[in-house]
């Protein structure tokens, strides 16, 4: 097979350094500092990426399972189903061996996230070991114009879907003419795509060219590119769970199921004959991944059980773009089986058992010394990979909710937010949930990160201050209370009741939204916890019907690659203002634009970040972490830990594996330690 040899110029503009995101190795070093002598914080590792075609493997091999099927002719040969271009990885420490089943844990359909994530180098670009330097994936290299208006995209030359059709620049025109620019598949416009609200083209240069153009300068665009954002997400992650974005999609077999190429009426009848309502709903389940196990695909692994049973499974993609220095066609592992549990209790139980070859998601840092005590009987290792965000568990007050008038008026009140954040024992929830070893805080990023406004911010109303914290509440108008010393509403004389809405995930929300409900009552204010299934927890968050929402602030520490864990553009999850991120993603023409100063003032610095080179964006983003941590919008708790997918429990069976990864929103945790060169030794 010839391997033609890549544009030099257009590999370096990959592996270019994020200036946003190279302070993250200096982050590390001092989080890990603490922990160093406890031998669980590693080294950051990964496996090499080769990019000289020169040392690339000229013969190629594939799993046994594959070989039958191409003995059997129900598969061409391996040389066929590589490309060209292929992605050559040097495994991090040995060549690894075919077979065997990676078994780890998910919570449910709601849980798609477990997948996407290690399913995630279906990315056009990804991240480096360190997190540090966008790098080629799915695309091999791309210029950005010196105006900023035009990106142009390099593909892999003979590169495949899982079902061996060509992946060409034609399923980016398709998903953009057909997919993204059909109203009733995207009835909002996507903020990506339309930097200061002026529309942005896809256009088909050649087979394996791609260019994006835009009629302001979009700097920005080439992080959007690498990130974990709706246009460089890729395919498993954002065209599931009804969302369609992504940039491309397999046009050749979802042509089939829009009205564009046979009629509504045809197309409509085929989704009753389906099951489904109609040709939208039919759509929307066939073009994702988690569900439609007929879906052409281009990740290691595609399913073959959908996420709606209580084995999700995953099997190899026989046109996987990626080899070894062997040229042995990834993955090692034949397939992934991801079992249904009850529960995080019954996750954690069981990755002590030794029933998970490996499972850092769900896993509870406050049972780190009993996990710790069963290594040598469930055969396992503890790694500790620690994050860059500011709050593993945040409050989001949701600043567009309108059921209740008088909640809504202590919601959208600064003082009263301020006092609720004042009224946070943090260093209890640190000592209990964390066992110590988190940052205690607002939300905003760690100091060192180029986007942090300061170490003052740290602090800045989020220290335990009841005295203050009752006086701004007097101060208000809540000074009234019952016989039970709890606060009363302002218009009938009851008792005030806020409701925390929490979820079973990353760590035990729950549990952590009582401690916080029992710390408020010092000031007189009743929380109501209620725990939901999360797909109810976001339908409720997504008609604009919480009070508060707790999650995590993960991603934020480059703020405009994700993010919607810190102010209100994108719809997906809103926490802290749904209504408001319609309108701001609609351009004005859905949900309702905020009366409140603070976050008009937000959206102006955000908008105009996209336009602004690397120090220029970096100084709006400090801005907006002082008007987010002044406001408390979203009550930060304790961070910079490795609660959220950072306690890694690793089968010792396992080869490859690395001592520390990048436990961050844009590395896709684990998705860019590279799975697919994961093997199983014995």
């Amino acid at each position: 097979m010839s391997l033609p040899s890549l544009s030099r110029r257009g590999l370096l503009s990959a592996i270019a350094a994020s200036p946003a995101a190279m302070a993250l190795l200096t982050e590390a070093a001092q989080a890990a500092s603490d922990l160093a002598a406890s031998g669980l914080v590693g080294e950051l590792q990964g496996p090499t990426m080769v990019t000289d075609p020169a040392k690339w493997p000229k013969t190629f091999q594939e799993a046994p399972m594959l070989a039958e099927r191409v003995k059997a002719g129900k598969l061409p040969p391996v040389a066929d189903r590589v490309p060209q271009e292929p992605m050559v990885w040097q495994p991090l420490n040995e060549i690894g061996k075919y077979g065997g089943t990676w078994r780890r844990a998910f919570t449910g359909p709601g849980d798609v996230e477990n997948g996407n994530r290690i399913n995630s180098s279906d990315k056009l670009f990804f991240w480096s070991a360190d997190g540090s330097k966008i790098v080629p994936s799915v695309a091999t290299a791309y210029e950005l114009s010196d105006d900023g208006k035009t990106y142009t995209l390099h593909l892999r030359k003979g590169m495949k879907w899982s079902d061996g059709h060509p992946f060409t620049a034609d399923d980016f025109v398709f998903w953009f003419e057909d997919i993204y620019s059909n109203k009733e598949i995207v009835p909002t416009p996507l903020p990506d795509m339309q930097p200061k609200g002026k529309p942005g083209r896809i256009v088909k240069v050649d087979e394996t060219t791609v260019r994006f153009e835009f009629d302001v300068p979009y700097y920005l665009f080439e992080e959007m590119m690498a990130g974990d954002t709706n246009i460089g997400g890729g395919q498993s992650v954002r065209q599931s769970q009804k969302l369609s974005f992504g940039a491309y999609s397999p046009g050749h077999y979802l042509k089939q199921f829009l009205p564009k190429y046979s009629s509504v009426d045809a197309v409509n009848a085929r989704a009753k004959q389906e099951g489904f309502e109609n040709w939208l709903q039919m759509l929307h389940f066939k073009k994702d991944w988690s569900l439609n196990v007929e879906l052409p695909t281009l990740g290691p692994w595609k399913t073959v059980q959908p996420i709606t049973t209580p084995i999700w499974l995953l099997e190899r993609n026989p046109y996987y773009y990626a080899v070894d220095t062997a040229g042995n066609q990834l993955p090692y592992f034949d397939r992934v089986q991801l079992t249904l549990a009850e529960n995080l209790e019954v996750i954690n139980l069981r990755a002590m058992g030794g029933e998970y070859d490996e499972q850092e998601r769900h896993i509870d840092i406050s049972k780190l010394p009993v996990i710790l005590d069963n290594q040598k009987k469930g055969n396992y290792t503890v790694h500790l990979d620690l994050g860059f965000a500011g709050s593993d568990f945040i409050l989001q007050m949701n600043q567009s909710f309108k059921a209740d008038p008088e909640i809504r008026k202590w919601l959208t009140n600064a003082d009263f937010r301020r006092a609720l954040s004042m009224a946070i024992d943090r260093d209890q929830l640190n000592e209990t949930f964390w066992l110590g070893v988190g940052t205690p805080g607002s939300p905003a990023p760690g100091e060192s990160m180029p986007q942090s406004p300061g170490p003052e911010w740290r602090t800045k109303w989020s220290t335990l201050d009841l005295k203050q914290a009752n006086a701004l509440l007097d101060k208000i108008g809540l000074a009234k209370k019952d016989g039970a010393g709890f606060r009363m509403r302002t218009d009938n004389g009851e008792r005030l009741r806020i409701q925390i809405i929490a979820v079973q995930a990353f760590l035990p929300y729950p549990k952590l939204s009582e401690m916080v409900a029992d710390q408020w009552q010092k000031i007189g204010i009743q929380a109501d916890v209620r725990e939901l299934e999360r797909n109810l927890a976001m339908t409720r968050v997504r008609n604009n019907e919480h009070h508060i929402y707790v999650w995590n602030n993960g991603g934020t520490e480059l703020l405009y690659l994700f993010p919607r864990h810190a102010i209100p553009v994108d719809p997906v999850e809103a926490y802290m203002g749904p209504d408001y991120a319609q309108y701001y993603a609609s351009g004005g023409t859905q949900g309702s634009k905020p009366d409140d100063p603070n976050l008009l003032r937000i959206w102006e610095l955000y908008g105009e970040a996209a336009s602004l080179k690397a120090d220029g964006r970096n100084k709006n983003a400090q801005e907006i972490w002082k008007i987010l941590v002044d406001q408390q919008y979203g009550i930060g708790t304790v961070g910079q830990s490795p609660a959220g997918l950072g306690v890694r429990l690793v089968s010792n069976k396992l080869g490859n594996i690395a001592g520390r990864v990048c436990n961050a929103q844009h590395c896709r945790t684990p998705g860019n330690s590279h799975p697919e060169t994961w093997y199983f030794k014995a």
